[in-house]
């Protein structure tokens, strides 16, 4: 009998938590895992405007040889978004027309970009190529984190502005 209490009461919890974790996705909320912003508690919230270099966005990748291979290696996670990733958490860099060059760090029309070193090769000394830069072009956007092992559009180029969720915001975020 004390068996089957204790088997209820694992069900009954495992239904609460799903029934919390449905509602909090379905409210924006989501996990940040990753070592490109701090780990924790997001919520995608709405854009009400154009977007605007600076604005720091949930993004999902499209699904391209470049984030297959990426998700390969390791530095994208599984999510919800088309090809199976999870939403990528940037600040807008550059917009359309933007011009982009990319050698040791990234300039956006001349003017150097804070913590945008460009590695060759990865965590794990892996060979890791750069995007050659140039103009961004219509309906897409430069993503850039600060954080030294991002992968960003220093790697990747420029994103179609197709896959923008929303604005990101921490809710409850810590850096380890």
């Amino acid at each position: 009998m004390r068996q089957r209490g204790i088997l209820l009461f694992l069900a009954g919890s495992a239904v609460v938590m799903s029934a919390l974790a449905a509602t909090a996705f379905a409210g924006g909320y989501r996990l940040n895992l990753t070592p490109s912003e701090p780990l924790g508690l997001w919520r995608i919230e709405e854009l009400q405007r154009p977007v605007s270099v600076g604005d720091l966005v949930f993004l999902c990748p499209p699904t391209t040889a470049v984030f297959e291979e990426a998700q390969r290696r390791g530095y994208l996670r599984r999510g919800l978004c088309t090809g199976g990733l999870a939403p990528l958490i940037k600040t807008v860099a550059a917009l359309p027309g933007q011009y982009i060059e990319i050698s040791y760090h990234v300039l956006i029309d001349g003017r150097l970009v804070p913590a945008s070193s460009v590695w060759r090769t990865d965590g794990e000394g892996r060979a890791i190529n750069p995007d050659p830069g140039g103009v961004v072009p219509p309906h897409h956007l430069f993503l850039h984190s600060p954080f030294a092992s991002s992968y960003d559009s220093r790697y990747f180029g420029p994103v179609p502005d197709s896959g923008l969720l929303g604005l990101a915001w921490p809710v409850l975020t810590f850096d380890p």
